[in-house]
């Protein structure tokens, strides 16, 4: 039967999966999809686990002992709707609805489930969430340039002569880019990987460029140099397609190779060779990914390698151009799903899910937050400044409710936990952002126990609080039907009964595709390298080096925290998820941080060494991986554990701090200083 992977990675892999017996016993990829290629991960190879894992909530629970202790009571589904239902007429009596606050991300892409909560909570009139903690920073440094999040099909790489991997360690995160690529160089294409330590990826491509974490836009702008100094740029492209060449290439002399090798910790030579094969290659595809944007500079660094196929035209090319994610391809009108239209005229205040430990630790708030509702993502594990998060969730009058598969870490801190269903037990619509195919998925499992999903639950809470309850009369079909017939002409033709007898379908942009090819959809209509729009927000208007506040320019942190920290996915986790997977940790084996020869010495560590790793924020502990794959000066922890399967119970993001990068109010999770000590 078919599916389709529903976690938070560009591919959204189509699937085959067979059931036995009412259980899930096998899954693999479909090799008939066109993108996909019925390649899959190994994390969803195991996916029978996670559906059958000892770990899944069957049944709503109240707590019964303190917040983090994970002592609960079963109860009914009356009884937990009822309860919340209470809870929260209170709280709209005595502090308003703002002290209500959602809290989810992309635990499921389905569009349906996805945005399942986002009626009730606005016609409540509930605070709102900036859904802040992933691309939000990376989207608007592509917006400034290009002015939308989308770009050269990833499928139209196989034909490129140079592919450049920038930032994306795709043998994990996106392992259908790795079969292209395959493809790519058996055609003869030379990859080049810019990533601060040697990933599976790195070691894949014909060259690996270590920069120093949070010096990717410094090495754009050396490229930049290069190519206008040795005129290698296409200057029709540039003449009809792009706004302020001449101011940029005035603004790049001061990029010299020299000085950005001193920058990104590179010969002067290497950056002069890569400017002159990518400036030799019209049919150039970078792909960029989210990770280079969780710095406190990760918006202009999205913004400075977006310009870089304007500069050679690639942008033109059928085999060239950029992508850093798909998102705009996809020509549907999610305000039939979200309902924005049902918020009261004042609209509520908006909370940056990245803040939660500040939000409800600020005594300051007015209304202060009194009732968190969580699905689709795990807080506890995942956001920054760990420890002031979970300071937040312990707080005795929070009335928490994490509607959830799995008993996560934040489950532990819930007053009721309810049972969610997993992707293969209710139907749903799915778009990617690594490729132009919708997808539909129906359920082929029964939802075990009185596991439900997150549409089922606020259908029940939308009855009992009587808001929105016209939106919820309808079923999911007939909103994927509502949400397909309203898109525009770039879903005409897909309907639900297609896509219920193919699968998937195509979005209808052209073949090849090339969205900048004649400029783009910015103010100007051109490719900016000059943004009017960033200059009157005070921001530098063209693409700059802005070096870190937490990095190895601030002389007073390093003396204290002299090593850059990155916290980037390892194999086995999706961020959190997986976690949970008995095999999956065996074969992670257990928390690492990658360390750099010369530094463990400095420090007395050796190879396995249990050490303790501190930042300003807190201290974790992890076993020293000894390993040249990462740069002195530079540590890495791979994935993130949950709390009760890591040392001491606490994990990477105590380290992280909850700071806002430069555009988009994203995450900083990689401008991270710390230091290392045998523990």
């Amino acid at each position: 039967m078919r599916s389709v992977c529903p976690h938070d990675c560009p591919s959204a892999c189509a699937l085959l999966v067979t059931v036995e017996d009412g259980r899930l016993s096998d899954v693999t990829g479909d090799p008939a999809h066109p993108f996909t290629q019925g390649v899959i991960c190994g994390k969803v190879r195991a996916y029978a686990e996670r559906v059958h894992s000892p770990l899944r909530v069957l049944h709503p629970l109240r707590r019964v002992g303190a917040k983090g202790e994970g002592r609960f009571e079963r109860i009914t589904w009356d009884a937990a709707i009822a309860e919340i239902a209470e809870r929260w007429r209170r709280i709209l009596t005595t502090d308003g609805a703002e002290a209500i606050v959602p809290f989810s991300y992309a635990g499921t892409m389905g569009q349906v489930q996805y945005f399942a909560g986002h009626p009730l909570f606005h016609a409540l009139g509930a605070s709102r969430l900036d859904r802040t903690i992933c691309v939000d920073t990376a989207y608007a440094g592509w917006r400034a340039t290009l002015g939308a999040v989308t770009g050269n099909d990833s499928e139209q790489m196989v034909g490129a002569d140079l592919i450049v991997l920038w930032g994306v360690n795709a043998a994990y995160s996106t392992v259908n880019v790795m079969t292209l690529v395959k493809q790519a160089r058996e055609r003869g294409a030379y990859v080049v990987c810019v990533d601060p330590y040697r990933t599976p990826t790195a070691e894949q491509a014909d060259e690996h460029l270590m920069v120093r974490p949070g010096t990717d836009a410094a090495l754009a702008l050396g490229v930049m140099h290069v190519l206008i100094a040795e005129d290698r740029v296409d200057h029709e492209y540039i003449a009809r397609a792009t706004l302020g060449y001449e101011r940029l290439a005035e603004h790049v002399t001061r990029y010299s190779p020299e000085r950005v090798a001193e920058i990104v910790g590179l010969p002067a030579a290497t950056i002069v060779a890569l400017a002159r094969r990518y400036g030799a290659s019209p049919r150039s595809f970078i792909r960029v990914g989210i990770g280079l944007s969780r710095h406190e500079n990760g918006g202009m660094t999205c913004r400075t390698i977006a310009c870089l196929p304007a500069l050679t035209g690639a942008y033109a090319d059928d085999h060239g151009g950029a992508l850093l994610s798909s998102t705009a391809g996809f020509g549907l009108d999610v305000r039939v799903l979200e309902r924005s239209d049902l918020m009261p005229e004042r609209r509520p205040r908006a909370i940056n899910m990245i803040r939660l430990g500040h939000v409800l630790t600020d005594a300051a708030m007015a209304p202060p937050i009194k009732s968190l509702y969580v699905y689709n993502s795990n807080p506890a594990a995942v956001c920054p400044n760990q420890t002031l998060v979970l300071r937040g969730l312990a707080r005795e009058d929070l009335f928490t409710v994490v509607h959830e598969q799995v008993m996560t870490d934040t489950a532990h801190y819930a007053d009721l936990v309810l049972p969610a269903t997993m992707s293969l037990e209710h139907e749903d619509l799915y778009r990617s952002y690594g490729h132009f195919y919708l997808q539909l998925a129906q359920p082929v499992l029964s939802p075990p126990g009185e596991a439900t999903s997150n549409w089922e639950v606020f259908r029940r809470l939308s009855r009992a609080l009587k808001v929105a309850e016209a939106h919820y009369a309808k079923s999911p079909a007939q909103l994927i039907r509502e949400l397909l017939a309203t898109g525009d002409a770039t879903v005409e033709g897909i309907t639900y009964e297609r896509l219920r007898a193919e699968g998937w379908a195509r979005v209808n942009l052209p073949h090849p595709y090339r969205p900048f090819a004649d400029g783009a959809p910015t103010p100007s209509g051109r490719v900016e390298f000059y943004s009017e729009r960033l200059a009157r927000q005070g921001a530098p208007p063209l693409p700059t080096y802005v070096p870190l506040h937490e990095g190895p320019d601030n002389a007073e942190l390093t003396r204290r925290f002299p090593l850059q920290c990155i916290v980037p996915p390892n194999r086995f986790f999706l961020n959190s998820s997986f976690s949970q997977s008995e095999r999956l940790r065996r074969r992670q084996k257990t928390p690492t941080v990658l360390v750099a020869p010369a530094d463990a010495s400095a420090r007395g560590i050796s190879d396995g060494d249990a050490v303790v790793v501190t930042s300003e924020r807190g201290a974790a502990r992890f076993t020293a991986e000894l390993t040249e794959r990462t740069r002195p000066g530079v540590v890495v922890v791979e994935g993130v554990w949950w709390h009760r399967f890591h040392p001491g119970g606490r994990g990477v993001n105590v380290l992280t701090g909850d700071g806002i990068a430069d555009m988009g109010g994203g995450p900083v999770f990689h401008s991270n200083l710390v230091q290392v000590a045998r523990a």
